[in-house]
């Protein structure tokens, strides 16, 4: 790669930083306020697609310090949407799944953002532009995984 073509990726790669930001934020608009926090929906989403973790596990995961996945985990299991079992394999360790009303208001959020998306992107593209916009998504999950 040439000095234009890292100066062109480097652009782009910002372009596409604020693009995914702008439409996360304009999402999380959408949803109820208060319903949860960033990272109390990330933590559950985390726990309903990858099934129960301990809080230290799942400090790891979010990069964040213990004490701040605690009081995560403490509010989520106060409104009933985590539940925390002793691990099977070492009892003196707790372990954390998402209950059905956390999966419930997953499920609620994902299908109500899906929508929003949808008629987007019926409204306001072409055949052409949705295509490519469908074909790019394979792209945009091998970066969210290398990230």
């Amino acid at each position: 790669m040439d000095e234009g073509d890292g100066a062109e990726l480097c652009g782009g790669a910002a372009r596409l930083r604020l693009a995914v930001g702008r439409i996360t934020r304009r999402l999380r608009q959408g949803h109820a306020t208060g319903e949860l926090t960033l990272s109390e929906a990330s933590v559950l989403a985390r726990l309903d697609r990858q099934g129960p973790a301990t809080p230290g596990a799942l400090a790891e995961l979010e990069r964040v310090r213990p004490q701040a996945m605690g009081t995560t985990l403490a509010a989520l299991e106060d409104r009933g949407l985590v539940a925390r079992r002793p691990d099977a394999q070492d009892g003196r360790r707790v372990v954390m799944s998402a209950t059905a009303t956390g999966r419930g208001i997953l499920d609620d959020r994902r299908s109500e953002s899906t929508q929003r998306i949808s008629q987007v992107l019926t409204a306001e593209f072409t055949t052409d532009e949705r295509r490519r916009l469908l074909d790019a998504i394979p792209l945009l999950e091998r970066l969210a995984e290398r990230l």
